[in-house]
């Protein structure tokens, strides 16, 4: 059964494949519930700078020197989300640009509303930029809303051998297998996949919805 993070995974891997050897560039922030405060719209966008940035052969001297001139700003504070999205904005006009978020839905509303509005200004100025995210069902309207007339979603949810694949894997790896009989395993393999599909099929279980921007 795939996984939100398994999805965005098998994405990042097949652009990386098939930009391979091209002026491309492709960058990819995994968003975690449990790191939610360190995952501010400034240090999302920071890391797929860097990540841009460092990907690069060779750095256009405009770009060195907006990084120059941040590190002698404040004694060498660090950039603001204003400056993040500007410089972006100029290192995605070199190259077309990849960038993937999964997992959108666990970034705080507040700092979801800050990294969308930044999105919409790094794609006004860079069109040949192309932006891949994950999320549950909920945040589909919101994105929708802040990038008018630029998302195409598609929901995903597991079928029932899905789930019963992801289940045997797991039940392989348990590392206390005495505590298992086959009695026990089986009712976890027919009750657990049959509840999980009835409540996918009842549009009661969260979806993955994957989003292509522009």
């Amino acid at each position: 059964m795939l996984t939100p993070r398994d999805d965005s995974s098998l994405v990042v891997d097949r652009l990386c494949d098939q930009t391979s050897g091209q002026n491309t560039a492709v960058s990819c922030f995994y968003l975690d519930f449990a790191a939610r405060k360190e995952q501010s719209a400034t240090n999302v966008l920071g890391s797929l700078l860097n990540q841009i940035v460092s990907g690069m052969k060779t750095v256009p001297e405009e770009i060195l020197r907006a990084f120059r001139q941040q590190k002698t700003t404040i004694s060498g504070c660090r950039p603001q989300l204003v400056d993040i999205v500007k410089m972006l904005q100029l290192v995605t006009s070199y190259q077309p640009t990849f960038m993937c978020l999964d997992a959108l839905d666990e970034c705080s509303r507040v700092e979801r509303t800050r990294l969308l509005d930044s999105l919409k200004q790094i794609l006004e100025k860079s069109p040949r930029t192309r932006i891949f995210t994950t999320g549950r069902p909920y945040i589909r309207a919101e994105i929708e809303k802040r990038l008018p007339g630029q998302v195409t979603s598609l929901s995903v949810c597991p079928t029932r051998g899905d789930i019963t694949r992801f289940l045997r894997v797991r039940l392989r790896e348990d590392d206390i297998p005495d505590a298992m009989d086959d009695s026990l395993e089986g009712d976890i393999l027919q009750k657990i996949p049959e509840n999980m599909s009835q409540m996918c099929v009842g549009s009661r279980m969260p979806r993955i919805i994957l989003h292509v921007i522009r």
